[in-house]
């Protein structure tokens, strides 16, 4: 990732990233696995806004933007 100069130094202490900012981009989106990245459109989104579908053999989460949910008769 780079830096908001687009440059990075190394520090003496050996650290390169010295101005990116410390934690996760996904602070405050809740607990630990509540959010899955859309197979189709790699945004990530909260569990209950998509749905696992298969694909390729294999189960993956698309949110409803996507693919929206199956209406049942």
């Amino acid at each position: 990732m780079a830096t908001k100069n687009g440059k990075n130094e190394v520090s003496d202490s050996g650290l390169r990233f010295t101005s990116r900012e410390n934690g996760s981009p996904f602070i405050g989106m809740g607990k630990v696995g509540e959010t899955m990245s859309c197979m189709k459109c790699g945004l990530h989104k909260p569990r209950r806004l998509g749905s696992q579908r298969r694909f390729a053999g294999a189960l993956a989460f698309f949110c409803f933007d996507c693919k929206p949910p199956v209406e049942k008769k």
